[in-house]
């Protein structure tokens, strides 16, 4: 009976291996991002009866149809131009009603449009 060639097994080369792991790890560090998201402040309706004094107030109702200011519908674009006018050089308290069906992006387009505007207290009032 002929004795079986035996095999010299040979080492397996890890090279390969580190030359792949280095070029997904490039991959991933250059197609993430690492800025930092922006922060909306928001505050919470109170159900208290508090002086309004000198300020104004605004109500916002976001639905899945859109949006309305005080009854009058409007877009999210427009929503910055008509709560200036209705600043009138007082302080604004823009209460937002939200209904059930509206999602978040819906609520951080409105927080992002009215950023930018000077003495304005954003209350949001629960769903409905």
């Amino acid at each position: 009976m002929p004795l079986r060639a035996t095999r010299k097994r040979r080492r397996l080369s890890m090279t390969s291996l580190i030359d792949v792991i280095f070029l997904l790890l490039l991959f991933f560090m250059l197609s993430s991002t690492f800025s930092k998201f922006a922060e909306v402040e928001v505050q919470a309706a109170s159900g208290g009866a508090a002086a309004l004094g000198d300020q104004a107030l605004a109500f916002l109702r976001a639905t899945p149809a859109g949006l309305t200011l005080n009854g009058a519908a409007l877009g999210v674009e427009e929503l910055p131009v008509r709560l200036r006018d209705l600043q009138a050089g007082k302080p604004l308290v823009l209460l937002v009603n939200l209904s059930a069906e509206v999602d978040a992006q819906a609520m951080t387009d409105i927080l992002v449009a009215v950023r930018g505007i000077p003495d304005l207290a954003v209350n949001v009032m629960g769903a409905s």
